[in-house]
């Protein structure tokens, strides 16, 4: 469950994720549906001990999608305190995530145990599926022509 609101419960942790815009022909963007609750995210989760931020997004895509990238360049950094995910477990945990530009160099799209789907979506139909909020927001610095990149 992701919460933002003033009403939001306090963090008590913050761990570092990385997600992946990966386009395309400019049209399309790979995203995939969750086996937990039904939304379509970008591919990403958290870093782990020993990892570059790069390597962690290489590995999450991997692991989640079956295709091998490369990282083209650092779309933003989000971490705005009121964007709050309490998970079933009671964790409350504050949003941090490095999001990356990413291209497709090899693999075969299959789904993982996290996903029921993995698919291509057409970017104009992301207003018809189950998608958070954040995510279109790291769509659209994706998609910018802001060379810099976000900080929000």
């Amino acid at each position: 469950m992701i919460i933002i609101t003033m009403q939001a419960p306090k963090a008590k942790t913050i761990v570092l994720a990385v997600s992946a815009v990966i386009l395309c022909n400019q049209r399309d963007i790979l995203l995939q549906e969750r086996v937990d609750n039904g939304m379509w995210p970008l591919p990403g989760g958290g870093m782990e001990p020993g990892e570059t931020v790069e390597d962690a997004i290489k590995r999450e895509v991997m692991e989640e999608t079956g295709l091998v990238v490369v990282v083209k360049k650092l779309v933003g950094i989000y971490s705005d305190p009121n964007h709050v995910i309490k998970y079933a477990d009671g964790e409350v945990r504050q949003q941090f995530s490095i999001c990356f530009l990413c291209e497709v160099i090899d693999g075969s799209i299959r789904t993982s145990h996290e996903s029921k789907r993995v698919a291509f979506v057409p970017l104009r139909d992301l207003h018809t599926i189950h998608i958070h909020e954040s995510q279109i927001i790291r769509i659209q610095d994706a998609l910018s022509d802001k060379n810099q990149p976000f900080l929000r």
